[in-house]
């Protein structure tokens, strides 16, 4: 029986493997400009591997929409300066209050212009 071995090599641009010894390091160094932007006093970046968590806080919802599309929009563009680009499809927004007010449940947050879903 004759076995034929193939070999398959692809060149790599950018990224680092999922699982590789370098992935955290490098995750680290890439996240650290945007991790340093300019966020608003209200507003604090979580970033875990490849996942980041934009928290932001205000008196009304109004408020809060308008704290979070300003950071998305900080966001979007050191990634587009960066050739990255922020998956909206997988990005996710959810509103915690502890208000009884009758007040609009929903915030609207784009990323890259399209309407972030709300869980």
């Amino acid at each position: 029986m004759e076995t034929n071995n193939i070999n398959l090599e692809r060149a790599v641009s950018k990224g680092c493997p999922q699982g590789s010894c370098l992935r955290p390091g490098m995750s680290n160094i890439f996240y650290n400009s945007l991790l340093k932007l300019k966020f608003t006093s209200s507003t604090k970046i979580i970033a875990f591997d490849d996942d980041l968590l934009l928290l932001t806080r205000g008196e009304a919802v109004s408020e809060i929409d308008s704290n979070a599309n300003l950071e998305s929009t900080k966001m979007s563009n050191w990634a587009r300066k960066n050739k990255f680009r922020f998956n909206e499809k997988k990005s996710k927004t959810m509103l915690m209050t502890r208000r009884k007010r009758k007040e609009r449940g929903e915030v609207e947050v784009y990323l890259n212009n399209k309407l972030l879903q709300q869980i």
